[in-house]
């Protein structure tokens, strides 16, 4: 069985090749821009999962279906990327400075525009590599509403920065729309590539969602607890921006008054901030097991996603369902 970095590396070669080769054109400095984070490097997870998916239901006529969508998802995440960068002010991404940082806000705006204009497009071209103008519609229709609901998590994101009454409901309900929408739309595309049914391609749209919540869980750990080396992003984000991470929100329900005061303080988005007090919230959270707590919380959204797996039973590629199984088990193992 092939490993999880190897299966990413193959599919990021392909779809790579595939944005490359069409989007182009001018003023070059847009399209540079736009394809800056890109040729940053990523792990290419949605379009690996597309992929993964179209294969373990089709084979591999099905997967080479797949590819202009893959290359959709992809391009259409790296468009949510830019503009969250310019949100969160963030500096770097991917071990280079973000777009903004070297084009300035409004060239970064542009770009972000041209990869979501794109990505439509390379559904609109999925014709001419198999697919069905019906099946095309539906791709359509599925990268539409996870647009839809990458935007409402980005706005709850926003919201909980200035607010103290958010829960781990809350905050997982807005990690599925931030990040699980494009995981799951990711396995759908792949289900549609395949042409499977109506009730697979759900199947498979939950377990993306799934994963993508257990992803976005390890994240935030890795904000705080990760190798900056590794994850190419500067530590401790997170806490200077007044993030409502999972971390954050089960420290808070553990605390006394007065590390809830100190909390309050050190995460709020308008104050300037000591690094002692910085240091002071990761301690607190690692003294009350909030790293051992989220990390059990990802670890349950990974396993059930695998279970959803094991429930399909129209399998043409085993092989590629135990890559994807592998995938849920990186989602929550990784380092980077």
């Amino acid at each position: 069985m092939e490993n999880i970095e190897f299966t990413l590396f193959k599919y990021a070669r392909v779809v790579d090749h595939y944005i490359y080769e069409r989007l182009t054109g001018t003023p070059e400095e847009l399209y540079r821009a736009a394809l800056h984070l890109i040729k940053a490097g990523g792990k290419r997870l949605r379009p690996t999962i597309a992929l993964l998916t179209a294969k373990m239901l089709g084979g591999i006529e099905a997967e080479s279906r797949a590819i202009p969508l893959a290359a959709a998802i992809e391009i259409s995440h790296n468009f949510t990327l830019v503009h969250d960068d310019i949100m969160d002010k963030d500096e770097y991404r991917r071990g280079v400075p973000t777009v903004h940082k070297v084009w300035g806000e409004p060239w970064a705006i542009l770009a972000g525009d041209l990869l979501h204009a794109f990505a439509y497009r390379f559904i609109v071209f999925s014709t001419d590599h198999g697919m069905s103008k019906g099946d095309a519609h539906e791709a359509m229709k599925v990268l539409t509403v996870a647009g839809i609901k990458v935007s409402r998590g980005q706005a709850y994101d926003l919201m909980f920065e200035n607010r103290w009454d958010v829960t781990p409901v809350d905050y997982l309900d807005m990690v599925y729309h931030k990040t699980g929408a494009m995981m799951e739309a990711s396995a759908k595309l792949g289900a549609i590539a395949a042409r499977a049914s109506n009730e697979v391609i759900e199947l498979m749209g939950q377990f993306g969602s799934l994963l993508g919540v257990a992803f976005q869980v390890r994240d935030d750990y890795l904000g705080v607890f990760g190798d900056p080396k590794k994850t190419g992003k500067p530590i401790y984000n997170d806490i200077r921006r007044g993030k409502k991470t999972l971390l954050v929100l089960l420290t808070m329900s553990m605390a006394s008054e007065k590390e809830k005061e100190l909390l309050m303080r050190v995460l709020d988005p308008n104050v300037q901030k000591k690094e002692e007090e910085v240091l002071k919230v990761v301690d607190l959270m690692k003294l009350y097991g909030a790293d051992v707590e989220a990390m059990k919380i990802a670890s349950a959204y990974a396993e059930r996603a695998k279970e959803i797996l094991r429930e399909i039973r129209d399998i043409v590629d085993p092989a590629a369902r135990d890559v994807l199984m592998l995938m849920a088990d990186y989602s929550v193992t990784r380092e980077k």
